[in-house]
């Protein structure tokens, strides 16, 4: 293959494509193509990864048997422990808390504070972190957070806007808590000192996302998550809560009755096991991004591997809408260092296009994720409108330039610096380039089911954040992540120090455990299969080869 050439961080025969969009520009700046109807979203849903043939199967057992849900998870649900508990005491504690809560991110922050607040002493909550407090996919979350605060608007209609994106597929009351809860949570983080984008007179810039009817996203710039968590974890580093790093959690405890009581954390440095003893575990171990299902990129940080799910599961509790994954549309397809990356809905929000090689805008911009996404797919691999990168990579331009010229020069450097920034490291400039993009897997849409205040069906176990199922339906609108997080982990937070008044320490045992690998032999499943996987595995040509299955 001859050498490529490059001009302005892209190869030459890409920039021909790119020529093309710089030309029709001046023609797309005042047009934005009509929203589909629903008919005819429906059938650009038939290329979505969720409906599109192949990529699940049925769970054969555990409280879900005989739900589809993606391969690579149901490999992980129906995979035996990584211990059994003959090597391990349980009798004996390494630690006794009230609280524990497995998981670092925003939900998990949230709770710990909100138990603290509830009248639990700091020293009886643990915050326990598979890698360090904060790698999370919370601080890499860009564009927004949903509230209804604005006069015009509403609880009932950001309500209404959740529950349409979802497919009517939500649970209602878990979602009126959502929504109700919205502006709380904005005036909770601005009192710990979150910096929110304004306008010269004080109020908040609110912003679109797609499949909402009312401007309701708040942000700092392009680094919302990253801000929010900032001000939570001050506050929880302030007040000495404690916390164990590189020691995730790889499986519960529970008594004779089935009501969790703790759980056992593996010390990924020192290979050491330590028991905690706990009144109540609270879960907010985030979502499955690394098991890139039907091959996609993912947007998550390197430990987004399930393992809630796993656990929960094992426990017996019951999940919903696990079949459903969100591809985020805009997902870097190019250059190669960072595919998968994402590219805020936001900018979208603030004028950018989504256009095929010749030029042409061929979706409203904010069209719900799922289809958004799958018109982003049909237009690569349906209609053949893409360019292919490189590396084989097939993607459309996002013609982000269009955002200074319907904005003002200069509002991309405000606005979208971490963008900027990320595209100026390969000599791409988006101010004066469009840049290249294809669905990326973004969010994990269901998870572990549970009442508004995220308990679950299983006793001393509560839920908050990515691993819940229930609030986002089978789609999630954007801005509702970061919202949830911190809704439900306020929620359980307070929930959870509720039922540490009536609830004793507890016996430790495996009897769930013992239970689930009888099942698992009865039903002949592979001994080699371990879970949870705790990170993911990049050596080796599975990983090299692969390439992602939708058409």
């Amino acid at each position: 293959m001859p050498e490529l050439k490059y001009v302005d961080g892209y190869p030459e025969y890409m920039r021909e494509s790119i020529e093309v969009v710089n030309r029709t520009r001046g023609k797309r700046k005042d047009f934005v193509p009509d929203a589909m109807t629903a008919e005819e979203r429906e059938e650009v849903l038939k290329v979505h990864p969720d409906y599109a043939p192949g990529g699940k199967r049925e769970l054969a057992l555990g409280p879900n048997a005989g739900d589809p849900v993606p391969g690579p998870v149901a490999d992980l649900l129906e995979a035996y422990p990584l211990i059994d508990g003959k090597e391990i005491d349980l009798a004996r504690a390494d630690l006794e808390v009230d609280v524990m809560v497995v998981g670092g991110g925003l939900a998990g922050t949230a709770a710990a504070l909100c138990a603290h607040d509830s009248g639990v002493a700091k020293d009886k909550i643990l915050l326990v972190n598979k890698l360090r407090h904060g790698d999370c996919n919370s601080i890499m979350a860009e564009g927004g957070t949903q509230a209804a605060d604005r006069p015009f608007d509403s609880p009932d209609r950001h309500f209404l806007d959740t529950i349409g994106g979802g497919h009517y597929a939500n649970k209602p009351d878990v979602l009126r808590a959502l929504v109700e809860d919205a502006p709380t949570i904005m005036h909770w983080l601005e009192e710990l000192g979150a910096v929110f984008d304004k306008e010269d007179n004080g109020d908040y810039v609110e912003n679109w996302g797609g499949g909402t009817t009312a401007r309701r996203m708040h942000s700092c710039r392009d680094y919302t998550g990253l801000e929010e968590f900032r001000v939570l974890r001050d506050e929880f580093r302030a007040r000495g809560i404690p916390k164990l790093e590189h020691s995730p959690a790889i499986e519960l405890t529970t008594d004779g009755s089935g009501r969790v009581t703790g759980a056992v954390l593996y010390n990924l440095e020192t290979g050491e096991y330590r028991v905690v003893g706990s009144k109540v575990v609270i879960l907010a171990t985030g979502g499955f991004g690394r098991l890139h299902i039907r091959g996609f990129p993912t947007t998550n940080h390197y430990g987004a591997t399930a393992d809630g799910l796993v656990l929960a599961s094992r426990a017996g509790a019951k999940l919903r809408d696990a079949d459903t994954v969100q591809y985020h549309p805009t997902g870097a397809a190019y250059p190669v260092q960072i595919v998968g990356f994402l590219l805020t809905e936001k900018l979208r929000g603030a004028g950018a296009q989504p256009v095929n090689r010749e030029g042409e805008a061929f979706v409203f911009p904010l069209e719900p994720r799922d289809v958004e996404a799958s018109s982003l797919i049909r237009e690569c691999y349906v209609r053949d409108n893409g360019i292919t990168t490189p590396s084989g990579l097939r993607g459309v331009w996002l013609d982000t330039p269009l955002i200074d010229v319907k904005n003002g020069a200069g509002y991309i450097d405000r606005q979208f610096p971490a963008m900027k920034r990320m595209y100026a490291r390969f000599d791409i400039d988006m101010r004066k380039d469009p840049v290249l993009v294809f669905p990326t897997l973004h969010y994990q849409n269901g998870g572990v089911e549970t009442d508004p205040d995220g308990r679950t069906n299983v006793e001393g176990l509560w839920v908050a954040g990515e691993v819940s199922g229930g609030v986002h339906g089978k789609n999630r609108l954007m801005g509702n992540s970061t919202l949830d997080t911190m809704v439900f982990g306020r929620r359980a937070g307070i929930s959870a120090a509720q039922a540490v008044a009536s609830a004793g320490a507890g016996e430790r045992t495996f009897q769930h455990v013992t239970s689930y690998v009888r099942t698992l032999e009865e039903a002949g499943v592979a001994t080699d299969r371990r879970a949870p996987m705790l990170l993911p595995e990049y050596r080796g040509k599975a990983a090299l080869a692969r390439m992602i299955d939708v058409l």
